[in-house]
């Protein structure tokens, strides 16, 4: 009996926006997809913020990856983390020792944070890329108020209740006002020491003014906003130095119990397992149609290629990366069923929106620009309508509409563990020292004044997107 031909092979790295998106392109394609990832859920990341800040439970802004792909026959999902790719021998090498042969490849694997050369800040600031960052976070913003209801110095409280955010792209600019909504409604009466309505909310950007990428009316818009809700923002600040018990900007000392990084990511290693020229941020060279120079067979999607487009390069935003899924497929579909190859990939913006806090957001969609309640109204129906599934719709229809009537926060639970956080308290972190190669055992501690850092709006958080286009937002960091 003759043995069938064996399908094409294809593999996707990544089941963030892009890989997801390849996925399913291939639904009806004659090809056999492994979908790998070294998580099993893919994550809705424009509203992990809100996780970070007790506003949603982490259930509501994930799923399973096997369920949202259960009915796709042609699709095998595995777990695992990917450690190289054998392009010579067209292999995708796991952290274990297996080798996943492919005919073609499609990597998608998001950014990671980047503290610009002062890597050891990432324990003290943490960054909003993954659900253990949201959950992370959560504990340490609600483990500040606890400790300074059982603080007796007032110098002690007040730093514990200071809350420092640096960068103030949308993510910063979420969660400054997050927390601002948190301490002064959700939190007010809950205490008997401490007032939380007194908490010093800072929000430090490097570049004149917030959310960058924003026309700059938009921009004054959410700045204004931002102070009125007390959020103390401070621009053109570079930050020289973070420890434990606070950070210096321009020279000026800020004792803080809470920092929050917000400025900056960088592309996964996906440049060196291919050994592609890639960018200064890390991301691959790929050419029009997406593939790697020299390496037809391999894509690269969303946050991780460098494309320049009409002089400017692709935002590392989702509807980039879905957009460039759902072009992968179609080529890869092309070529299997022997039809012509669709032109170059062609990526379309349809708008941006960023939330500020209740009642107040901002949209921008090119000629129409929007701004305050109705813009949050859209932006609130946007993030509802891109959840995957019934029930996180309705879950959190019914939490956003319980948290608007009664001004609280339902998920403000303590849990897991934060074992850098806990030592310091216990050695007595608040006294205040700044980093230094002496102290962080980690080189240098002051970012370059030769560069100035601020917010990297292509790959920061993103913005999302009027109903019809594609999220923007960034993936799933780092999803290999």
């Amino acid at each position: 009996m003759a043995r069938l031909p064996q399908r094409p092979r294809v593999v996707i790295v990544g089941a963030g926006f892009g890989g997801l998106s390849a996925a399913r392109g291939l639904a009806r394609t004659p090809v056999d997809v492994t979908l790998i990832d070294r998580r099993n859920f893919h994550l809705f990341q424009p509203l992990l913020y809100q996780v970070a800040t007790a506003g949603l439970n982490p259930s509501d802004v994930a799923w399973p990856v096997r369920s949202i792909l259960r009915r796709q026959a042609n699709v095998r999902v595995l777990l695992g983390e990917v450690a190289g790719v054998d392009v010579a021998g067209r292999e995708v090498l796991i952290d274990d020792g297996r080798r996943l042969p492919y005919d073609w490849l499609v990597i998608a694997t998001g950014t990671t944070h980047t503290y610009f050369g002062n890597d050891q800040w990432a324990a003290i600031a943490p960054g909003l890329k993954r659900i253990d960052d949201a959950t992370l976070i959560r504990r340490r913003i609600l483990m500040a108020f606890e400790r300074a209801e059982n603080a007796e110095d007032e110098a002690e409280r007040k730093r514990l209740m200071t809350f420092v955010i640096v960068g103030a792209g949308p993510t910063g600019v979420e969660l400054a006002g997050a927390i601002a909504e948190l301490a002064r409604k959700a939190l007010a009466a809950d205490f008997r020491a401490i007032d939380p309505r007194k908490a010093r909310i800072v929000l430090i950007e490097g570049a004149d003014r917030v959310l960058g990428t924003f026309p700059p009316e938009l921009s004054g818009f959410a700045k204004a906003a931002l102070e009125r809700m007390g959020v103390e923002v401070r621009l053109g600040r570079r930050l020289t130095a973070c420890d434990a018990g606070g950070v210096i900007a321009s020279g000026e000392r800020l004792p803080a119990g809470t920092i929050l990084w917000a400025a900056g990511v960088a592309a996964s290693p996906a440049a060196k397992w291919l050994g592609a020229p890639a960018d200064r941020a890390g991301r691959v060279q790929v050419r029009p149609d997406l593939t790697v120079p020299r390496h037809p067979d391999v894509f690269v999607i969303g946050d991780t290629a460098a494309l320049v487009q009409d002089g400017k390069p692709l935002p590392g935003i989702a509807p980039a990366a879905k957009q460039g899924g759902i072009y992968a497929a179609k080529v890869i579909r092309a070529t299997v069923l022997g039809r012509p190859k669709p032109p170059p990939f062609r990526y379309r913006h349809y708008g941006a929106l960023a939330t500020i806090g209740r009642n107040s957001a901002v949209i921008d969609f090119g000629r129409i620009r929007m701004k305050g309640r109705l813009a949050w109204l859209i932006w609130s129906m946007t993030h509802i309508y891109f959840l995957i599934g019934g029930r996180n719709r309705l879950l959190v229809t019914l939490q956003w509409l319980f948290d608007y009537i009664t001004f609280s926060r339902g998920a403000r639970l303590i849990a897991g563990s934060d074992p850098a956080s806990e030592q310091r308290s216990a050695r007595g972190s608040h006294r205040f020292a700044g980093c230094s190669p002496a102290a962080s055992g980690a080189g240098g501690a002051h970012v370059d004044h030769s560069q100035t850092w601020s917010t990297v709006p292509d790959a920061a958080r993103g913005t999302s997107p009027v109903p019809g286009s594609l999220l923007s937002s960034p993936r799933e960091p780092s999803a290999y």
